[in-house]
């Protein structure tokens, strides 16, 4: 049974998306998008944006964090570690927000906690995005990072790839267009409420969309054909759930069973395990769409973040 402080959250993110003013404004049906973006569009995008901003403000680092800009191969990124973590193992997150939102202060409070709960240090990517840069440029920046961290002599199997959301298929996609160049995988990967399926072909869209107070089933069309331009959304590199998933390394899905993301997460690790992947799926009872990021008020949340650091420590330890 879900925590009293989680239920307590889950009212009043419920309530307060119902507030006149305190609510994410809705995005346009994907139809309108056959002229281009209006500005009224790109001003629903901006408004989103600068609240990702604001909310990243109640889940700060924890203390000890050290965050240092980098440029990762021409992509702006952020070390994030502590002095209890080790540096010779990196993990490359890329973040959550739609391809469309996010950036290095909107997820180095999560990236942190992961970072001491996996005793590495985390590389936070910048990657572009839509509709300004869409789909490949956040593959290309994922991709362009993770041969950046090998640059600086980062063995393959000590860097393991992770994010939350569009950051989780993102962790996922950017494994599919470096296998395909024939160049070295990360050890592991961690996908925490993927977004699979740009498509949006799963039933938990519909079933859950009255249970997920942190993401709508209505935005997913508009967001996904901002991101996507012209390109097919059953591109596997866009969506993972449709590419080739032999030969991937070990991966772990977190989502939780009132997520309108569900089945995306289902069916991927359905076909994963089919590919002869090594998945791990766990579906947690009544958490909602990336619960991780209020680990500083929710238990679920930070055992989340435990057993993701759990993981990665146990692959890492494998390949030595």
């Amino acid at each position: 049974m879900a925590s009293l402080r989680f239920q307590m959250l889950k009212r009043s993110l419920a309530f307060t998306a119902r507030l006149p003013g305190m609510s994410k404004p809705p995005f346009p049906s994907a139809d309108e998008l056959s002229g281009g973006l209006s500005d009224e569009h790109r001003r629903i995008i901006e408004e989103r944006r600068a609240r990702m901003e604001r909310m990243a403000r109640l889940s700060p680092p924890p203390e000890g964090t050290q965050i240092e800009r980098v440029d990762a191969g021409g992509v702006p990124s952020a070390w994030i570690t502590h002095p209890d973590v080790r540096q010779d193992r990196a993990l490359v997150y890329l973040h959550g927000g739609g391809y469309y939102a996010g950036s290095l202060k909107t997820h180095q409070g999560l990236a942190a906690r992961i970072a001491l709960a996996a005793g590495a240090r985390v590389l936070l990517v910048d990657y572009r995005l839509a509709p300004e840069y869409p789909f490949p440029a956040a593959v290309e920046d994922a991709t362009r990072a993770f041969r950046w961290l090998l640059r600086q002599g980062f063995a393959p199997e000590r860097v393991a790839v992770a994010g939350d959301s569009a950051g989780g298929g993102l962790a996922v996609a950017a494994m599919l267009a470096l296998k395909a160049d024939g160049e070295p995988l990360p050890a592991a990967a961690a996908c925490l409420s993927p977004w699979f399926d740009l498509a949006g072909t799963g039933e938990s869209i519909r079933t859950r969309a009255s249970l997920d107070p942190a993401i709508r089933s209505s935005d997913l069309a508009f967001v996904a054909r901002c991101y996507l331009g012209r390109a097919d959304p059953e591109t596997p590199t866009a969506s993972p759930l449709y590419g080739d998933l032999a030969a991937l390394p070990p991966i772990l899905i977190q989502v939780g069973t009132d997520e309108i993301l569900l089945d995306d997460s289902r069916r991927f690790a359905r076909k994963a395990e089919q590919a002869g992947v090594p998945v791990q799926l766990e579906i947690w009872d009544d958490m909602f769409h990336v619960w991780h990021a209020y680990a500083r008020f929710i238990p679920e949340a930070r055992r989340a973040i435990e057993k993701i650091g759990r993981f990665l420590r146990s692959t890492w330890d494998r390949r030595g």
